[in-house]
């Protein structure tokens, strides 16, 4: 994948969404539910019904980037619709990427002494 930068804000549309959707629905579900503008730089990640197709939508300056992931097996954790919009780091979203619960990652423990 071709990644927006460590410092880009990336929205998470909580609940789900019509995956069918391509770009400008999905601008306009940016603008109209998550209150922001699609053009904005900032990367905004969409969730099918069952849980197994993501969806990420990102202005690269030069036109619109649409991501697509369907995983061989498993699902993407994804908040409720509760939740609203979350927030999420560049790290959080590499780990959303691969599959791997961004909420509760198993840190490693740092070594106890060195040397």
């Amino acid at each position: 994948m071709i990644a927006p930068g460590s410092n880009v804000r990336v929205y998470l549309a909580c609940g789900v969404t019509d995956i069918r959707k391509g770009i400008s629905g999905l601008s306009a579900l940016v603008q109209e539910v998550l209150r922001q503008k699609p053009a904005s730089g900032a990367v905004f990640a969409f969730r099918g019904r069952r849980g197994d197709r993501v969806k990420l939508l990102y202005w690269d300056g030069q036109g619109f980037c649409l991501y697509y992931k369907v995983p061989e097996r498993g699902r993407f954790p994804w908040p409720s619709v509760a939740d609203g919009v979350a927030r999420l780091t560049a790290a959080q979203l590499a780990m959303l990427w691969e599959g791997i619960d961004w909420r509760r990652p198993a840190w490693t423990a740092p070594p106890m002494r060195a040397g």
